[in-house]
C-alpha cells in the first residue's frame, strides 16, 4: 500500500508539475488530414471537452467519406478533397494526420510555411530523409510537430519513468524489453483503406518494424534521457508471406547503451493484442502490463506487488488535448518528451540503422546526436 500511495503521489506530482488548467480562450481550431488511419476514431469519438473544434476533414477518398460522416453524423461542408484548399479555406491552427506515413512529409510541407502545427500518428516519417526534412521545416517555420503514440498516455509509463528517474526506485537502468503488436493487421480487421499502405514498404516504411518497433524506440529514448543508443542490431521476419508479402510481420531490435541496453519486439504475429514494458535496474524491476496495471519488486522485496493506477489528469491524458495546451503555450514540451520532435528523431534514426542491420545482418554503429 506504501509503494502504491508514493506512486500516486509521484502522478499527483506531476501533473501539479506541468500547472495546467482548463483553458479558457477558445476551442483549438483543428483540421483532420486523412481518414485512412483508424486511430482517427479517437478524435472522431472523443467526447465534447471544450478545448477541441473540427474545423475541416481532407479525405479524397469518398467511400471513406460517406462512412464517416454516416457515423458520426458528419455535415458534408466539413470535408475537402483538396489539401491546400481546405488549409485556405478553414485556416486551422493545427493538423492532426490520420493518412499514410509517407504523407507525413507532405502534410508538414503545406502546413509549417502557413504557421500550422501539426501532430502526426507515430511514426514520423517512413525514413529519416522524409523526418529530417520535417525537422528543417518545423526550425524554419517555428512550428510545433508532435508525434502521437497510445503508451504515451498511460498511467503506467508516466509511473515508471517517475519510479526511475525522480526516486531512483530500482537503481540505473539496466534492461528494457518492449512487446508491441497484436496478430496481425488483416487477422484484426482493420479497415482496407487502412491495410493498404500499412503494409506497402514505401507508404509505411516497413511492415511491423516500423508499425510497432517505434514504440519501444520512444520509451527506451525518453527513459535513457535522450541518449541515443551506441548500436542497432535487427532481425526481421516474414513468418505469414501468404498474407504480407512486401513487408516484415516479426522485428527484434536491440539497443545498446554504455551501461544499458533495449530489446524491442514489434510482432503481427502475437496470440493477442500487446502493448507492455519492462524496466530492469539494479536493485528492482517494473513491469507495465498496460495503461493501469503495474508490476513492482524492489531490493530486499520478498515478492512483486501488483499495483492499479488511476489515469492520467489533463492535459496528459489525451493527444488532443495535450497538443492544444502546448500549442498555447499551457504546457512546454521538452525534447526529450515522448511526443516531441528530438526524441523522434532519434526515434527515426533507430528504425532505419534497424533497416539496415536487418538488410545487411551487421550490428549498425549509430552516430546520432543525443538530446543530454
Amino acid at each position: 500500500m506504501n509503494s502504491l500511495l508514493c506512486l500516486s503521489s509521484a502522478l499527483l506530482l506531476c501533473t501539479l508539475a506541468v500547472s495546467w488548467q482548463q483553458p479558457t480562450s477558445r476551442p483549438l481550431r483543428l483540421g483532420i488530414a486523412g481518414l485512412s488511419h483508424t486511430h482517427v476514431h479517437w478524435i472522431l469519438n472523443r467526447p465534447a471537452r471544450g478545448d477541441i473544434q473540427i474545423a475541416g476533414i481532407y479525405e479524397p477518398n469518398r467511400k471513406l467519406v460517406e462512412r464517416y460522416a454516416e457515423q458520426y453524423g458528419l455535415r458534408d461542408s466539413l470535408f475537402f478533397t483538396d489539401f491546400d484548399q481546405m488549409l485556405d479555406a478553414i485556416k486551422p491552427e493545427a493538423i492532426a494526420a490520420f493518412g499514410a506515413t509517407y504523407d507525413h512529409l507532405r502534410v508538414v510541407e503545406a502546413c509549417a510555411p502557413r504557421g500550422i502545427h501539426v501532430m502526426v500518428e507515430k511514426p514520423l516519417a517512413v525514413n529519416l530523409k522524409h523526418a529530417l526534412t520535417i525537422e528543417a521545416l518545423a526550425k524554419k517555420h517555428a512550428i510545433h510537430v508532435l508525434t502521437n503514440y497510445e503508451t504515451t498516455w498511460y498511467a503506467t509509463t508516466q509511473a515508471v519513468y517517475d519510479s526511475v528517474h525522480d526516486r531512483q526506485a530500482i537503481g540505473p537502468i539496466r534492461k528494457i524489453v518492449v512487446h508491441d503488436g497484436h496478430q496481425g493487421p488483416k487477422e484484426i480487421g482493420v479497415n482496407e483503406e487502412f491495410l493498404v499502405w500499412l503494409t506497402d514498404p514505401v507508404r509505411n516504411g516497413g511492415g511491423a518494424l516500423m508499425d510497432f518497433g517505434c514504440y519501444g524506440a520512444n520509451l527506451a529514448t525518453w527513459l535513457m534521457g535522450g541518449l541515443a543508443p551506441m548500436t542497432v542490431t535487427a532481425i526481421t521476419q516474414q513468418i505469414k508471406p501468404e498474407i504480407y508479402p512486401a513487408v516484415d510481420d516479426e522485428a527484434t531490435i536491440i539497443l545498446t547503451y554504455p551501461n544499458a541496453q533495449a530489446i524491442i519486439q514489434a510482432s503481427w504475429n502475437w496470440p493477442f493484442n500487446r502493448k507492455d514494458m519492462q524496466v530492469y535496474g539494479r536493485t528492482g524491476y517494473l513491469y507495465a502490463l498496460d495503461g493501469q496495471n503495474l508490476r513492482v519488486r524492489k531490493e530486499h522485496a520478498a515478492r512483486e506487488q501488483a499495483l492499479v493506477l488511476e489515469g492520467k489528469s489533463a492535459p496528459m491524458d489525451d493527444p488532443f488535448a495535450y497538443f492544444a495546451a502546448v500549442i498555447r503555450g499551457e504546457v512546454r514540451i521538452s525534447e526529450t518528451d515522448l511526443s516531441s520532435l528530438g526524441n523522434n528523431l532519434i526515434v527515426m534514426r533507430i528504425l532505419e540503422a534497424a533497416k539496415q542491420s536487418a538488410a545487411s545482418g551487421e550490428t549498425v554503429k549509430l552516430a546520432a546526436p543525443s538530446l543530454r
